[in-house]
Formats: structure tokens, sequence, C-alpha cells
């Protein structure tokens, strides 16, 4: 039986994972996957496969380029959902900040440098025609920790997958003033080189299994009721977030999607020249 260590987000994303482990799937083909949850979000997983505490990684696809492209000894192996990420733009409950031209040059909370809250706050910024160089960051390492900021005076705005703060919202411990999109297919699953090199028959069968199970799980006519009861949500919010998610059901790794990701990276000064050079060799595996 061999043993790996895989992270990822403690959300709806991720049931397929969860119900694969849970009915033995990985077992019955030789493998013990140990899932951590991953509060953090994308910047506490890096820093998990840098320190080896984790071998694999469920991870956003922005996050982890760049910290692949600056370093980290990783490998992309496949797309994990094909579909974008809607990020909501939530800001404190209580402030008198009521469309998005009220963040310009603000202060906006971030799970950790180089994590999806932080890179896509300069998304925003783009998008919005802001000075991305004017914005300011506060370090709160998970959701809990941005809406304790926002509702403490310690930053305006706090960048979130939309879904995954829709029970906050209606509880009125935020407000939820926009959204964006990631221009690029939202999660990747990232691996270890050094166990890429070593299992990567291995690996194979558990990209078949966990996409062979998110298959099921789409096509479920309980899906939405299984995952509203399991994350705390409600049926119609997640009836409409699986008519907009789709996982992937290859693990081929497009190009032109990488290459855009990196480019939209590179333009916003998140990486540099010499980084972005040779980018297929680094993040490929």
């Amino acid at each position: 039986m061999k043993r790996f260590k895989i992270g990822g987000v403690p959300e709806h994303f991720n049931l397929p994972w969860r119900l694969a482990i849970e009915e033995g799937k990985f077992k019955a083909a030789g493998i013990e996957l140990h899932w951590s949850d991953m509060t953090g979000g994308t910047g506490q997983m890096i820093k998990g496969l840098q320190a080896g505490s984790l071998d694999i990684a469920v991870l956003l696809t922005e996050g982890i380029t760049r910290a692949i492209l600056k370093g980290l000894d990783a490998k992309l192996i496949s797309v994990y959902v094909q579909s974008p990420l809607c990020w909501g733009v939530h800001v404190p409950a209580n402030q008198a900040i009521h469309k998005l031209s009220d963040l310009d040059g603000a202060t906006f909370a971030i799970s950790r440098e180089g994590s999806g809250s932080h890179l896509m706050s300069f998304v925003l910024a783009q998008r919005e025609g802001w000075e991305p160089s004017a914005l300011s960051f506060n370090v709160v390492g998970d959701v809990y920790g941005g809406l304790w900021s926002l509702n403490h005076g310690e930053a305006e705005g706090f960048l979130w997958e939309k879904y995954t703060t829709q029970p906050f919202v209606d509880q009125a411990k935020c407000r939820r003033i926009g959204e964006v999109y990631t221009p690029w297919p939202c999660f990747v699953i990232a691996v270890r080189s050094d166990i890429l090199h070593s299992e990567a028959a291995l690996l194979q069968e558990v990209l078949t299994i966990v996409q062979e199970r998110a298959a099921q799980l789409k096509n479920s006519t309980d899906a939405a009721e299984v995952l509203a009861w399991r994350y705390a949500l409600k049926k119609n919010e997640v009836e409409e977030w699986l008519n907009q998610t789709e996982w992937a059901t290859t693990t081929t790794l497009d190009q032109e999607v990488l290459e855009k990701t990196v480019r939209s990276l590179l333009d916003l000064g998140l990486i540099s020249n010499e980084e972005a050079t040779d980018w297929s060799d680094k993040l490929i595996g």
C-alpha cells in the first residue's frame, strides 16, 4: 500500500476526493490517500509542498503557477476543475463601501502571500483600471481571518469563492459588492517533483479514480442535496454552482491555457521575464 499526503480546501469542489476516500476506491488500487483540509488555501498548500508535509495538492492555478515559476520544486499533472472560479468581492458589513470603485487603492485581506485571494486582487485591479501597486494587503490566514479583518478595521476588501462565503453574506457578517472570474481553469493538481519521478504510474491511477468519481457526482440526481448537506449550503445555490462547474475528464494540460496564466502573471508584475522563460518545462510534469 503506497501512502500519499494530499491537501485541498475544505470546500464543495473537493467532495469527489472525500467520497472516493470514504468509499475505499484508492485503497482498492493499493493507494492510501491521507487527506488534509487546508483552510489557509493555496498559500498554505504551497508551503506544504515546499516543506514536504504534502506530496500532492489541489490548488488554484494562478497561485501554484507563480510558485513553481519562482522556484518551487513541483509540477502540474492535471487540471482538476476545468471551469473558472467565481470570486466574490466582500466588504465590511457596516461601512459605506457600496461599489467596486470604492476599493481603488484599498487594503485587501489575503490568506497568504501568493494565494488566490492575493493574486486575484491584482486581476480585479487590472479589470477595473486601478493601479495595482496602490493596493495594500493584510495576511489573515483563512476565510475567518478575512471576515474578522473586514469588521475590525483592518481591511476594506476580501476576495473568496462566492458560494463558500454565501452563508456569511446571509448572516450579514460581510457584504458582497461584486464578482471576478478567473480567466483560466480554477483548480489544478500539483505534485512534488521527487514524488512524480518515483510514483508516476500510481499518480495516474489517482487521477483516474478522482475524475471518475467527479463525473459520477456531477451526473448524480442527488448531487445538490449531498453537497448542500455536507457544506452547509442552500440547495438552490448548489444547483446553480453545479451548472457552472465542470471537473476535468482528462489529464491533458492545455498549453494555451497555461500560457494565458503565465502571461497574466507577467502583465501584472507578479513574475519576472526571467521566471517566465521556458515556463512549459518548469510547470508540466
